[in-house]
């Protein structure tokens, strides 16, 4: 898991990406969670309901990469 290490991914490009391509899941594909980007392919981010949930949780800094590290907005 993350053993208080922050994700090397830009919080401010996966906000970015979200806000422009989130039901694409771009930004799932950037931190490298591929299993899930390829299911926002396939479900335009679950019908844009996890998209908005995507978006509170970079917010409010619990979202994470594909190591369980989380992903901030200011480092």
């Amino acid at each position: 898991m993350s053993n208080g290490q922050i994700s090397d991914k830009s919080g401010i490009a996966c906000l970015l990406l979200l806000l422009l391509l989130g039901p694409l899941g771009i930004h799932r594909f950037y931190v490298g969670k591929v299993g899930s980007g390829i299911l926002f392919l396939l479900t335009a981010g679950v019908c844009g309901i996890w998209v908005i949930i995507d978006i509170i949780m970079l917010v409010m800094g619990n979202f994470t990469d594909a190591e369980g590290r989380p992903v901030k907005l200011s480092k």
